[in-house]
């Protein structure tokens, strides 16, 4: 919105920083000092807003340490997250881009699916929220929404490089880079080529059919990482810091993903797929990061605030969506390790335990207690420790999913 009207009066008048305004690093740091003061003040409001209404976490008992204390604490904290990511995004971002709307559209999306659950639960005192089919519709519906704009949006392409050996010199995209084109091109880690083409999955057809067709595994395979990764996030929003931070850890590395992606002298150089317009993801995912660390700030232990499906479904599913954009879905096992350690603990437990219980008469367990930071916490670790190593983990997939760009 202020880039726009800045760029309207610059037709008129010279208005001074407009080129600054243009820079996406200017643009990058602005939206995440921007969004995390926001988080501060405007979450200071909210937190108190929310005592005063009563709208307090009912906490389910499951015998671990400190747990009945947490019992009040305000939850829906969500709504600062996505408060002070939206305000900085229409601020600075290019909200004419096909990335910003449908980020936008993302957010909006599964902040009323997270926002219908957390109001069943606080104002209608049911624990279980809204059944669990609906999210599954809400997570389906937005993956639908997202691979059929992505697929079929002509506003979103890609260009390969002319050469394999990186140009120093270049000018503009047009000298190491083809024409943008329509593709259903992705990168996948570690390979050599460092591409797959999801044309390629329908290999039983000629080539011109097989382009006419992809999008039958396209599409389910965006509402399947749509849906994982939201589930994957609201699973580890189980103790004080540990969803707000491992996500802002995964959302920096998204960002720098996305800013070399949309630069073309750095495609160029790192050998990955150009991403026209890309860039504009990079407001979004700084302003994300910045509205997470200001929410971290009241999230910590012990958290005067709980995000509640508000935040934790919102924050999957843009990561989700993030990473499908900028191509880098096939990393998200390796960089979003902790959400798949806490899904993996809790469908192995549910599992072993019905397997168990037909085989034997008794379910039996193979942790004490699931999702997976649970278990830590019945062998006594404070749920700090167990937050800043959980961390410790995240930044190393993260910096491990970063040298992917060059070990291949």
């Amino acid at each position: 919105m202020l880039y726009h009207l800045i760029e309207f009066l610059n037709q008129y008048f010279d208005v001074p920083g407009f080129n600054m305004l243009k820079s996406v690093t200017f643009r990058a740091a602005s939206a995440v000092i921007i969004s995390l003061l926001i988080a501060l003040f405007i979450g200071k409001k909210i937190i108190y807003f929310l005592r005063r209404k009563q709208l307090g976490e009912t906490i389910r008992d499951l015998g671990l340490t400190g747990q009945k204390e947490k019992e009040g604490t305000p939850t829906m904290g969500g709504i600062i997250i996505i408060l002070a990511t939206l305000i900085p995004v229409l601020l600075f971002a290019k909200l004419n881009n096909i990335y910003t709307i449908l980020l936008l559209i993302s957010t909006l999306w599964m902040g009323l699916i997270g926002f219908i659950d957390d109001y069943i639960k606080v104002f209608r005192k049911n624990k279980k929220g809204l059944a669990g089919k609906f999210k599954i519709l809400g997570q389906v519906g937005l993956g639908l929404f997202v691979g059929v704009i992505l697929y079929f949006s002509p506003q979103v392409t890609v260009r390969q490089q002319v050469s394999d050996q990186p140009t120093y010199n270049a000018q503009s995209a047009d000298e190491l880079f083809a024409p943008a084109t329509k593709s259903n091109l992705t990168n996948i880690p570690f390979l050599k080529n460092n591409e797959l083409n999801y044309d390629s999955l329908l290999f039983f057809l000629n080539k011109e059919e097989a382009m006419k067709w992809s999008w039958v595994i396209f599409i389910p395979i965006v509402i399947f990482i749509i849906t994982a990764v939201s589930n994957g996030s609201n699973l580890t929003d189980g103790i004080d810091g540990l969803a707000a931070g491992s996500s802002m850890i995964i959302l920096g590395t998204l960002a720098l993903f996305a800013f070399v992606s949309g630069n073309f002298i750095l495609a160029d150089y790192l050998n990955i797929l150009y991403i026209p317009h890309a860039q504009e993801v990079v407001i979004f995912a700084t302003a994300f990061s910045g509205a997470l660390i200001g929410f971290l700030w009241y999230n910590t232990y012990p958290a005067q605030v709980f995000m509640g499906d508000t935040g934790s479904l919102t924050i999957g599913g843009l990561i989700a969506v993030i990473s499908i954009i900028v191509r880098k879905e096939l990393l998200l096992p390796l960089l979003c390790g902790i959400f798949l350690a806490e899904s993996l603990s809790v469908m192995l437990q549910v599992s072993w335990f019905k397997y168990t219980k037909k085989k034997y008469g008794e379910g039996r367990r193979i942790f004490l207690i699931s999702p997976l930071h649970h278990h830590f916490q019945k062998q006594n670790y404070h749920e700090s420790k167990i937050v800043n190593r959980f961390f410790i983990i995240g930044f190393i997939l993260a910096v491990l999913a970063v040298l992917t760009l060059k070990i291949r």
